[in-house]
């Protein structure tokens, strides 16, 4: 039995996100890429979905984020908007899209949102991509940002180790945010970064901040779904709480499924028309 339950119904928007950082109201957030599990997320009670480019990982076994394409998150994207009565659904622009022409990143924004049904676009970067924010904001497009750990740059880096940890990175992190706040961003994802640099960040903005193993000192959390249920059995980060182990379970029904089969035990007289 679930200990939390939805006392609101109402969906929630950019308001109602800014409105929740005010009142000390963590905002909880989770990935979805598929119609069957956004409606089961939502209908849990969750704020804000994120459509996150680990599918590349999750749905389309990547070992990068980097292959999925613009078409691949319209279709995560709009089947995750389909389902999601109340929460906020956010579609992350993949690789590509925004890095360039800040012209082309708003009328990729513009296309993900068309197509999908969501309601806003997250990006990687600090002060480099403040051309493309403006534009995609221009469009009115809301924008959430993404700093720490950024996936999409890992041949930059080299390694998904914490960020941050030295003090030259972590002052042009803090100073990204301030941008990421002052150009428009609704909130800001902090990926792996440290717990106190992420506590200071949030002091410093006034925008949310949601966490990714960065500690509790964010405005929020996100986790993706098929890591915290167990689905992903081989990626367990520091970070990482398991809330159940789907993954275990599923083996086992699909086993017991098989020998029913095989056994001809399955359908009996009673599973037949």
């Amino acid at each position: 039995m679930s200990t939390y339950t939805v006392t609101d119904t109402k969906k929630v928007t950019t308001k109602r996100i800014k409105d929740m950082m005010q009142a000390g109201e963590k905002i909880a957030m989770l990935t979805s890429y598929d119609y069957t599990m956004a409606s089961l997320v939502d209908q849990a009670g969750i704020d804000i979905i994120l459509v996150g480019d680990s599918a590349s990982n999750v749905m389309q076994g990547n070992q990068t984020t980097i292959p999925i394409t613009i078409d691949d998150m319209i279709v995560y994207g709009r089947t995750v908007a389909r389902a999601a009565k109340r929460a906020m659904v956010i579609v992350d622009m993949p690789f590509g899209t925004y890095q360039g022409d800040p012209i082309e990143a708003q009328r990729n924004a513009v296309r993900i949102m068309r197509e999908t049904g969501a309601d806003g676009v997250k990006l990687e970067g600090g002060r480099e991509m403040r051309g493309a924010i403006e534009m995609i904001l221009r469009a009115g497009i809301p924008v959430m940002g993404h700093l720490g750990l950024t996936p999409q740059s890992i041949n930059k880096f080299g390694t998904y180790a914490t960020r941050a940890t030295g003090e030259a990175e972590a002052l042009r992190l803090m100073s990204d945010a301030r941008v990421l706040e002052e150009v428009g961003c609704f909130a800001v994802v902090l990926e792996k970064i440290p717990a106190l640099l992420a506590a200071k960040v949030t002091e410093a903005i006034h925008v949310p901040t949601i966490g990714i193993g960065a500690g509790p000192g964010t405005d929020g959390q996100v986790l993706v779904a098929h890591d915290m249920l167990g689905l992903n059995t081989a990626f367990k980060p520091k970070f990482l709480r398991l809330y159940n182990n789907l993954g275990e379970q599923i083996v086992d029904s699909v086993g017991n499924y098989i020998s029913d089969v095989k056994r001809g035990d399955f359908p009996n007289e009673n599973e037949q028309y």
